[in-house]
């Protein structure tokens, strides 16, 4: 097997890549009439894991395997499986939630587009990304199509956990599991070192910093703005000297990830709106065009409306980013302070997690990090962002 196949960046991952491997072979051989350990194969699959861990990557990575066109092996360079990781195969959906929730009329449509055969004759593929955001009724589509699946059909989701909260216990009744685990942060830093020729400094860094995500750790590597705003975030403990500069961080945190997620989307949201307008006419003269576009009023508001609403969930995912950088630090206070057998998540600030184990006591560096995670939580639960900041400077800044 080559050492860059579709499951190369799963890293420190060795046995779900094994489990997958074996499926995707398995799904070749039910591709030529041959059952023969199809029992490695099954038609609907949950991804679990922490942030970090690459459940999506993990989807991605299979979804290229059932349709390498070299015998299920994931090569990663045939034509099946570089469009799959393109995410342009005809044969794989891909459904990433634009807003807060997946819709059941958008599962609806899914469900029946997957029930149709595979034009490239292998597999339909479904990966659900975030599946815990499913709505009820959305979740109720799918388990119809699970409890009935049509036999060339292959559904994965991906759930940080198989918590009733996350998945529906039914759902995941019917799926094989597939947990992931956060790699080591030595793994991904030799990862980055073979595979991109970084420099062995820069890559243990990088992989301590992303607590052993690969994607972001490439990211804060190659991107100054990046390390940039991560740099903000470290500062946040040392600049919460009283009530006034609580409010005044928690203000600038969420404006910060306001900002950058407005950054993300403008271009896609400009692109989406030129390509419905062009569609409903625009550009067009006389009676006949002006009539059409203001008959398309409804359609323009309505893409608006989810416009928004993926910018809503990019600004949470941003501040989520955020407060994990974050409670690292707090982590790595009380690892100093408790002389722990492990290393410091964020290395380059070690002096000011040095000092500030000095300062507080363990038990209030252990009431900060719950503050960090209870503001996650808030977020994840939908309270308003600013209202969750805030409360969690207020608690950091007493401790």
């Amino acid at each position: 097997m080559s050492p860059h196949d579709v499951f190369s960046d799963l890293v420190g991952q060795d046995e779900p890549v094994e489990t997958l491997r074996r499926a995707a072979a398995a799904a070749a051989r039910v591709v030529v009439g041959d059952t023969a350990g199809g029992a490695a194969m099954t038609h609907a699959w949950i991804f679990t894991g922490p942030p970090g861990s690459g459940r999506s990557l993990a989807a991605r990575a299979f979804a290229a395997a059932l349709e390498c066109q070299r015998e299920g092996q994931g090569c990663g360079e045939c034509h099946g499986c570089r469009t799959v990781l393109g995410r342009t195969h005809a044969d794989v959906r891909f459904v990433v939630p634009e807003g807060l929730s997946i819709g059941v009329g958008e599962m609806r449509a899914l469900v029946l587009r997957a029930a149709t055969a595979p034009s490239g004759g292998r597999w339909q593929v479904v990966v659900i990304e975030d599946a815990d955001r499913l709505t009820e009724a959305a979740g109720n589509a799918l388990l119809k199509a699970i409890e009935e699946p049509p036999p060339r059909t292959v559904f994965l989701l991906c759930t940080p956990s198989t918590h009733p909260d996350d998945i529906s216990v039914t759902i995941r009744s019917r799926c094989r599991v597939v947990a992931l685990r956060q790699p080591p942060a030595d793994a991904v830093a030799a990862a980055l070192i073979a595979r991109d020729g970084m420099a062995a400094d820069t890559a243990a860094w990088a992989a301590a910093a992303a607590q052993g995500d690969i994607t972001r750790a490439r990211l804060l590597a190659a991107d100054p703005e990046a390390r940039s705003r991560r740099d903000a975030v470290l500062a946040v403990p040392k600049r919460l000297t009283g009530v006034g500069a609580c409010f005044d961080v928690a203000a600038g945190m969420v404006a910060a990830a306001k900002s950058e997620a407005a950054t993300s989307v403008v271009d896609s949201d400009a692109s989406e709106r030129s390509a419905l307008e062009q569609a409903l006419g625009a550009g067009g003269t006389g009676r006949g065009a002006t009539g059409a576009m203001r008959g398309a009023a409804g359609q323009i508001k309505d893409l608006e409306r989810r416009q928004k609403s993926r910018s809503t969930r990019t600004q949470r995912d941003v501040l989520d980013r955020q407060l994990v950088d974050l409670a690292g630090f707090y982590r790595d206070v009380l690892v100093t302070a408790l002389r722990a057998p492990v290393a410091v998540v964020h290395g380059d600030v070690a002096p000011q997690s040095e000092a500030a184990s000095r300062k507080w006591s363990p038990e209030s560096t252990l009431r900060r990090l719950e503050a960090v995670l209870a503001c996650r939580e808030s977020i994840n639960l939908n309270v308003k962002p600013e209202i969750a900041v805030e409360t969690m400077m207020l608690n950091l800044w007493k401790g």
